[in-house]
């Protein structure tokens, strides 16, 4: 009787029973290369679509997992990505993750979540060497200072709601920010406000500053009044700036336009505490519609923006550039939903 060599004896504890991908290529009757094509996601133009549909049918039928180990050491890649946002305790981020880490668990990509303070920084290179550790890096809300230590890594750079000017990063995702501000005094010009406040976020950043400007140029040439405070990006701060701008000298605002819903809910709240009425007296908007503009009462009204469909476009923008790919042009569209904080001011 022949015997197996030491190498060729199952290690103890090894799973002999998963699949492998040539019992996929034996189910679906292709051979190995057409099913390493097929879930490796590089079949089209090389593979028809019901021969992959019927690869994919069995894969999923036998259990079989892809050897991702195996697969980095032959692309001499980690499939990793590195997602820098802003905060982890806000919600608009934690939904562009949802979407990111979707499509990148459909490449085999995994996404690690950093956070680097207030999206200023700076951001610090997490890793000894990012160059080893990483296959690129997705950056939302991000002011282009704080990515100093990550750009010199000379690892791909997808920027996300960021300056679209930034010649450092190899593909930009943006939402229409500024039609979102616009769409906000629309609104408020044909209710018939004319006396309006600013609250707009104290953190330095791109997309802040694109709604300042929107407004500006929104409300240009109507005749009306706008005055512009600013407050950290939390409920308190929020409170205690719409306080000031609520009781300045002077006719009392009848909207305040705020940066963000978290500024939007300290707002109503400085109106309460002065005895006036949410829309009735001052009518309050939002900006992102987090989960807590229905959470207040009256709801807000506020600019939805699809934070995971960013994440989305991030991560296939970074999949194509790692690819030698142009990633897709063009802004994410948002909208304004009108809910009961909005109201024409009292005659």
């Amino acid at each position: 009787m022949a015997h197996r060599s030491q190498q060729d004896r199952p290690t103890a504890g090894a799973d002999t029973t998963r699949p492998t991908s040539r019992d996929v290529a034996r189910a679906a009757g292709v051979s190995q290369a057409t099913v390493s094509l097929v879930l490796g996601d590089k079949w089209r133009g090389r593979v028809s679509e019901r021969t992959a549909a019927v690869v994919r049918a069995a894969a999923q039928e036998l259990g079989y997992r892809p050897n991702l180990a195996a697969r980095s050491l032959r692309l001499g890649r980690t499939r990793t990505a590195l997602l820098v946002v802003p905060a982890l305790t806000n919600e608009f981020f934690a939904r562009v993750y949802t979407g990111a880490a979707a499509v990148a668990a459909q490449h085999g990509f995994g996404v690690v979540l950093y956070p680097s303070p207030e999206g200023v920084g700076p951001a610090r290179d997490p890793f000894a060497s990012a160059r080893d550790a990483l296959d690129g890096v997705i950056a939302s809300s991000m002011a282009a200072q704080a990515l100093t230590a990550i750009r010199g890594t000379d690892l791909p750079l997808v920027m996300l709601d960021s300056d679209p000017r930034d010649t450092g990063a190899a593909a930009h995702v943006n939402l229409d920010i500024a039609d979102g501000m616009r769409q906000v005094i629309d609104l408020l010009l044909t209710l018939g406000h004319r006396r309006i406040v600013h609250l707009a976020s104290a953190v330095a950043s791109w997309t802040f500053d694109v709604r300042a400007l929107a407004l500006s140029t929104a409300l240009d040439g109507t005749g009306a009044q706008v005055r512009t405070v600013s407050a950290p990006l939390d409920v308190d701060s929020g409170r205690e700036a719409a306080v000031r701008a609520l009781t300045a000298p002077g006719p009392r605002p009848t909207a305040i336009v705020c940066d963000d819903d978290i500024l939007a809910a300290g707002a109503c709240k400085a109106v309460r505490r002065l005895g006036l009425r949410v829309p009735e007296d001052v009518t309050v908007t939002g900006f992102d519609d987090l989960a807590l503009a229905t959470a207040v009462e009256p709801e807000l009204t506020t600019v939805r923006l699809p934070a995971e469909q960013v994440g989305e476009r991030g991560m296939t923008a970074l999949l194509a550039v790692l690819d030698g790919r142009r990633p897709e042009d063009g802004s994410l569209p948002v909208d304004l939903v009108v809910r009961g904080s909005s109201a024409p001011p009292l005659a």
